[in-house]
């Protein structure tokens, strides 16, 4: 027993001892040959390995962290997802029981949306395909702005990011005449971050919504749709939670002039108007008839940057900051001290690579201000990926350890660095299973091998 406890303590500081973590970062390609992966996450837990979406072949591949190799069968292959443009497998969520009860959620266009619950089979490398349950869904009258992340919250109900249906301007055929989708609170799910309780069903009689609204959100017994959480988007584009404080950080894709970053505070009764189509990051959307005065209320980003050629309101933040579309990224938790608390974002058309820390402005206050330390890192030799290019920034990712990765859609992955000389904390716990005999591991490894 004495030497199974001396043995823990040594591997631990061996793991987490501050001269393993002080490394200079670089950035190291993890996967590659990857169709057209848009995401990224890890079950909660098991950090053994990551979950990868293939957005146009439906498939959710999983990439083993011991080796770093990419397991030939896939987890799931999601029958009938559409491949139009910005469609196809976009999101990907493991219920927080998922090591007892195997549940996990998908978001997917065909062409409409679809939130289906599956879960795991006998074999922990294995979906079961015939477990598909559907969860909630909405149509999409266009082939972009979709939206797509899923992701369970601080407080266990599962949120849903949604665009406004696409076409320009929130105005074609499917958008409300005069306000658009993202404005509309009424019987229209688009244009929204959504929050619904997939533990309970108030929908009894209706086998294709199997989900309830949480009483504490901001339309139930008001004017609104129940599941709506936030409102005013155009397409929020990745989402996260900061896992250590629960802050929620996501990045809305602009149209013609400029991209935003946003926060809310974990505290957030919901219920923010985040401007779309009236507001473009910090100005009118340029268009004409569209754009307006700022709706009461409505919050500001905490960063915006503009388009090539075009003015955004707002500092400017020099030539590094220009870009096409906005990636949203992660709080960084993992196992580089001098990175932890920094949030990670990217451009996806123009391959930038950016990272900040939000100064915790009350987002009624945002002005597009709301940060410090503001850092391009594309110049960066550190963050140079040891192999590839980082090219299409399609999305971040973040493992049950904290490490962020990088998900290009030229097919490659990459990860923010671990420390140098670090042993990775799967391996060392296998290190320390296999010493000391520990009779859990094989309950442990039947989840997260």
């Amino acid at each position: 027993m004495l030497f199974h406890i001396a043995l823990s303590f040594a591997i631990a500081g061996f793991l987490l001892s501050p001269a393993s973590s002080s490394a200079a970062p670089r950035i190291q390609r993890v996967a590659s040959g990857i169709t057209w992966p848009v995401y990224v996450t890890a079950a909660p837990g098991d950090t053994t390995r990551v979950f990868i979406l293939e957005a146009h072949t439906g498939s959710i591949r999983i990439l083993r962290l011991s080796d770093l190799a990419l397991l030939p069968t896939a987890f799931l292959t999601v029958p009938g997802v559409s491949q139009d443009t910005e469609q196809g497998l976009l999101g990907l969520a493991f219920h927080p029981s998922y090591a007892s009860n195997g549940f996990f959620y998908v978001y997917y266009t065909n062409p409409d949306t679809q939130v289906v619950r599956y879960q795991v089979s006998g074999d922990p490398n294995v979906a079961n395909p015939g477990s598909a349950t559907p969860v909630l869904s909405f149509t999409q009258p266009q082939p972009n702005h979709n939206g797509g992340w899923i992701g369970f919250g601080p407080d266990g109900y599962l949120y849903i990011a949604s665009g406004d249906g696409g076409a320009g301007d929130d105005n074609a055929s499917g958008h409300t005449p005069d306000i658009g989708n993202g404005q509309d609170i009424t019987d229209n799910l688009l244009g929204k971050i959504l929050r619904i309780d997939v533990n309970d069903d108030d929908f009894p009689a209706d086998p294709l919504k199997n989900y309830a609204n949480p009483p504490t959100n901001p339309f139930v017994g008001v004017s609104g749709d129940d599941e709506i959480w936030a409102y005013g988007l155009r397409n929020p584009w990745r989402a996260s939670f900061d896992r250590v404080t629960g802050n929620f950080f996501f990045g809305d894709v602009g149209q013609g002039a400029c991209e935003e970053l946003n926060a809310q505070y974990q505290s957030s009764p919901g219920g923010e108007n985040y401007g779309w189509r009236l507001r473009e990051g910090l100005i009118a959307t340029p268009s004409v008839g569209i754009g307006g005065p700022k709706p009461a209320g409505a919050i500001d980003p905490i960063l915006n940057y503009p388009h090539s050629g075009a003015s955004c309101s707002g500092p400017d933040h020099g030539p590094g900051f220009v870009g096409i579309a906005v990636t949203g990224g992660y709080v960084y938790r993992g196992p580089v001290t001098q990175l932890v608390g920094r949030y990670f974002f990217g451009d996806f058309g123009t391959g930038h690579l950016w990272s900040l820390v939000w100064d915790g402005t009350a987002p009624a206050a945002a002005d597009g201000t709301n940060f410090t330390d503001l850092t391009d890192h594309s110049s960066d030799p550190d963050y140079t990926p040891d192999v590839g290019s980082i090219d299409l920034v399609a999305s971040f990712g973040e493992d049950a350890a904290g490490s962020v990765y990088i998900v290009d859609l030229d097919g490659e992955i990459f990860r923010l660095p671990e420390p140098a000389g670090a042993l990775p904390l799967a391996a060392g716990l296998s290190l320390l299973w296999a010493l000391s005999g520990d009779p859990q591991r094989r309950d442990h490894s039947s989840w997260s091998r």
